[in-house]
């Protein structure tokens, strides 16, 4: 019988090797729960090993640098430079209330290599509805999208996956208020999209789009790349296409224009195979690169060189 093989904390980015005991949030923080999603077992804190430097720099078009994870706590400033060190050259901070989006105004603001993406997460949509706080929220949300160093409006979307048939009627509601607050002020949407394919693609084609339109975390099939293809939308694919279970997403990916392909990581979610259910960094970007470019057929320095024109073909420049 083979042994396990243990991380090698040497080769774990200095700011993210474990500490005796969890970090305490600080006031405006998540922390993400210790526990699995799948069956409620106890996950693996450890950060992994840092990957091999990409051969041309690209942009981690998703994260959230204030959710907790992990035994550590790591700040802007060691995460940028943990990503630097191995070809990631910045990232997008994204909200999904109004407190994370006022946090990624403000860091975007404090750090060259960061962009902000601001918004109502739809599960949130449904709570702050239920409550009548959903419009004065989206409210604050178009004042925060104003600022200069935000270049999308995001994660919005629909997500029948934690919410039931009665919230559905205030996710779309916020997700088209938010398409709107993306035209009028020029910004990019990033799409939160699960479980809700078809009412997704519904409300874009019902609607005014800003110029682009980016489907974070992708998790549709050959039919829905198709679909983005022929509209010109992005797909941004995160550690969850190099799961073993994720034919479906293999197959988009096969499908996917290489110049609507964004990569992202979605930390600390979805860590790549074979660290699925640790935390996730940016750092961690090059194992879904490569796997991306792998699948695609596509050499590495030219892909990354695709991904890095995709990305300020969206967002911009820092």
């Amino acid at each position: 019988m083979s042994k396990k093989k243990h991380t090698d904390l040497t080769l774990v980015p200095a700011a993210y090797r474990p500490v005796d005991e969890a970090p305490q949030a600080q006031q405006g923080e998540r922390a993400r729960a210790a526990d699995s999603e799948e069956g409620g077992s106890k996950r693996n804190l450890h950060y992994p090993e840092a990957p091999e430097a990409l051969p041309v720099p690209v942009v981690d078009n998703h994260t959230h640098l204030d959710f907790l994870d992990g035994t550590v706590k790591v700040s802007a400033s060691e995460a940028l430079a943990a990503a630097a060190a191995v070809g990631v050259k910045g990232l997008i901070q994204v909200g999904c209330d109004v407190q994370s989006s006022e946090y990624a105004v403000q860091v975007a603001n404090e750090h060259a290599n960061i962009l902000a993406a601001v918004a109502i997460h739809p599960n949130d949509a449904a709570r702050l509805a239920e409550r009548a706080q959903l419009d004065q929220a989206i409210g604050r949300i178009e004042e925060l999208a104003s600022d200069p160093r935000v270049r999308a409006i995001g994660e919005t979307g629909l997500d029948y996956y934690r919410t039931g048939e009665e919230g559905r009627g205030a996710q779309e509601h916020s997700f088209r208020e938010h398409l709107r607050i993306a035209v009028e002020q020029g910004k990019a949407l990033q799409i939160h999209d699960r479980d809700a394919h078809d009412d997704v693609v519904r409300v874009l084609q019902d609607a005014q789009l800003p110029k682009k339109v980016v489907f974070h975390c992708f998790s549709g099939d050959a039919q829905l790349a198709r679909i983005c293809n022929d509209n010109g939308w992005y797909m941004s694919f995160s550690g969850t296409v190099t799961f073993k279970n994720s034919h479906d997403l293999r197959e988009a990916l096969e499908l996917a224009d290489p110049k609507l392909l964004l990569v992202e990581t979605d930390a600390p979610f979805l860590t790549p195979h074979p660290f699925r259910g640790r935390p996730n960094a940016s750092y961690m970007i090059p194992y879904t690169t490569r796997f991306l470019a792998e699948t695609k057929g596509i050499e590495l320095a030219e892909f990354c060189t695709q991904i890095d024109a995709n990305t300020r073909e969206v967002y911009g420049g820092f």
